[in-house]
């Protein structure tokens, strides 16, 4: 009898997902040496953008905190429309180097790539990127070997979007039952999560943001007020203004929300869910202002979690932006000049600042996500 170590025994572990896409790519790298990187791109197919998810390749990423349209991705796009993945083996006479993305794996000195399309039952997920240093690696016996990798990989980032899914449903799920229904739209969380992510791929290099936090803060910034479930219709449906009691009630969506978090967690099995505590911060102190002087507990500037921060100046702007039952819509510029005077107030004032650097993403997002009622 013999042992046998096991080179994925990782994968069976409990760690985050970066932690074994790293060890796939040691698994592989064992066979060809010169695959110095596997990346991951999600798919968002309401705005049909790409987006770095991550990445095995440590400091040395070229798409770090990169998004494109598909329609900027005109390679990639074609990909999915066979529905088959592609072989590159010499990177150097691919394309005609006009795009962003292609600049920058050029100028990484990547000599060949294999990209292969994610699918959960029929439904496109993102892409999968090897990248050599060599040309010509890439021969059908290589691919046979690497296509087992891809699908691994593959159904390891799928399983952990799942459990992100199974969260979202859940609470949507509760509010059905219970009757509740936020006067929010569902236009306001396309939108507000958009912003979102937008603002952390701005600070990503100040705060040493990586595209997998990036990315669900995006996925979990529309569950910032699901602690709202809990509130009574006759105060969360009330046209006008709350009085003083009203708003106390109104007030404890915060707290309830992180209950209901720690309860979804506990009841499906996720306690070792990546990235839970993101969810978590995001649901108890979206409410939390830099001056103290907000709630559940009355936290000081970065004594609020960086994701909180992020979700209150999203939260904030497209409200004033959108029209309410009690109120108008806010110009843009009268929108950006009241975050500035809130900014070091209420608000972070680098999430403040993010917001306003990349007002013309702002507006692409508003002329595609307009109001709309949720149902």
């Amino acid at each position: 009898m013999t042992e046998h170590k096991d080179s994925l025994d990782s994968l069976n572990q409990a760690l985050p997902m970066q932690e074994k896409l790293v060890a796939a790519h040691s698994s592989v790298q064992e066979m060809f040496p010169f695959i110095v990187r596997i990346a991951v791109a999600l798919y968002d197919q309401e705005s049909e953008t790409l987006s770095t998810y991550m990445h095995s390749s440590g400091g040395d990423n070229p798409l770090d905190h990169y998004q494109a349209s598909m329609a900027e991705a005109p390679s990639l796009k074609a990909i999915l429309d066979k529905g088959l993945p592609r072989v590159v083996n010499d990177q150097v006479t691919f394309e005609d180097g006009e795009h962003e993305h292609t600049v920058r794996i050029g100028r990484a000195g990547y000599a060949a790539s294999y990209t292969m399309p994610m699918f959960n039952e029929g439904e496109f997920v993102g892409f999968i990127f090897f990248n050599s240093n060599e040309k010509g690696v890439f021969t059908e016996k290589v691919l046979r070997e690497i296509d087992l990798y891809g699908h691994l990989i593959s159904l390891l980032v799928i399983k952990e979007l799942a459990s992100i899914k199974t969260l979202t449903a859940a609470v949507r799920t509760t509010g059905k039952i219970t009757h509740v229904r936020d006067p929010e739209t569902g236009s306001h969380l396309d939108r507000m999560s958009r912003y979102c992510r937008m603002i952390a791929r701005q600070l990503a290099d100040k705060y040493q943001l990586d595209d997998d936090y990036i990315e669900h803060v995006f996925m979990f910034s529309p569950l910032h007020d699901i602690g709202k479930i809990g509130i009574p219709d006759r105060i969360l449906l009330k046209p006008g203004k709350l009085d003083d009691e009203e708003l106390a009630v109104m007030r404890t969506h915060a707290e309830k929300g992180e209950e209901i978090i720690d309860a979804l967690i506990g009841n499906f099995g996720l306690e070792n869910f990546e990235h839970r505590d993101v969810l978590r911060n995001i649901a108890a102190s979206h409410h939390e202002a830099v001056n103290g002087g907000g709630y559940p507990k009355g936290m000081k500037g970065d004594e609020i979690p960086l994701e909180a921060r992020i979700v209150a100046v999203a939260d904030v702007f497209d409200a004033l932006t959108s029209k309410r039952p009690y109120k108008e819509a806010w110009s843009n510029a009268l929108a950006l000049a009241t975050l500035e005077e809130l900014a070091g107030e209420s608000l972070d004032r680098d999430c403040v600042e993010a917001l306003i650097e990349n007002i013309e993403e702002v507006e692409a997002i508003q002329a595609q996500f307009s109001e709309a009622r949720l149902g």
